[in-house]
């Protein structure tokens, strides 16, 4: 009899162990887990303005646990979403945006920023970090009220220098050159200098030939000066030293009228 019983206990065991499985696997195919959860349902913890709200949610997109949670982003707020899809849970870290002032030349500018350095704010409104020095540094930790300046440095200044005189070139007509000089100028004719009307290269001297110093202008250079026009670096003379320049004229008239001036030399080959 005692064996008997011990094999109905048994096989009652089993029975129970089978109708569980069977239930277990009835819960998963119809979408619930064996808490009787919806098996999509996850924990969701949302951390903002210093406390952490925690709720079960079958919602998995940040706008829409946020409505749920009746969590309101500002414009410049932004959040950071870590999933851990073992344990079913998300954290949603919202930044709240803050007032910052950013100062670059003479203007000044209120913004919102959710940065948390000064650097990611600098990238965040386009400046560049090889072309200002900045005050705070970079890895200054962002606060409310935070006042950032920035200056040009002398890398990005000379680089708006050369653009300046860039511009300034194709207005003013002037050819590409590869060197400038401002140098003093008076005008000859061919006749000066013994008469001969050759230049010391052996060209004849007209309008369009210059005398200069080959030691600062070589021989054969060809040269742009506003107000004369191009001109070759064919001839020297004994007064033409250092920044000076002797432009050759067609006439007596023209050399007298052009005097003697300051004058930009551009070298353009």
């Amino acid at each position: 009899m005692q064996w008997k019983k011990l094999g109905r206990l048994i096989q009652t065991k089993k029975n129970t162990m089978l109708c569980a499985t069977l239930a277990g696997m009835m819960l998963l195919s119809s979408g619930f887990t064996m808490n009787g959860l919806p098996k999509n349902m996850q924990r969701v913890s949302v951390h903002v303005d210093g406390e952490t709200i925690t709720d079960m949610t079958v919602q998995t997109k940040p706008n829409d646990i946020f409505e749920k949670l009746g969590v309101k982003l500002g414009a410049k707020d932004t959040y950071e979403v870590f999933h851990n899809e073992g344990e079913r849970h998300t954290e949603i870290s919202v930044h709240r945006a803050v007032p910052v002032s950013i100062s670059f030349w003479d203007d000044t500018q209120q913004v919102m920023t959710s940065g948390r350095t000064v650097g990611e704010v600098m990238a965040e409104y386009g400046y560049n970090p090889q072309e200002v020095d900045v005050t705070p540094a970079a890895d200054t930790p962002i606060t409310a009220d935070l006042a950032i300046q920035l200056t040009e440095n002398e890398q990005a200044a000379e680089q708006r220098r050369a653009r300046e005189r860039e511009a300034d070139r194709v207005s003013r007509g002037i050819p590409r050159y590869r060197a400038a000089y401002t140098m003093h100028a008076s005008a000859y004719l061919p006749s000066d200098g013994g008469g001969s009307g050759i230049t010391a290269t052996g060209i004849p001297a007209r309008h369009g030939v210059a005398a200069v110093d080959p030691n600062v202008i070589p021989l054969g250079s060809r040269l742009f000066i506003p107000g004369y026009g191009e001109a070759i670096a064919a001839d020297t003379g004994g007064a033409i030293v250092g920044h000076t320049i002797d432009l050759c004229m067609e006439s007596y008239d023209e050399a007298i009228q052009f005097g003697r001036r300051s004058v930009e030399v551009y070298v353009i080959d």
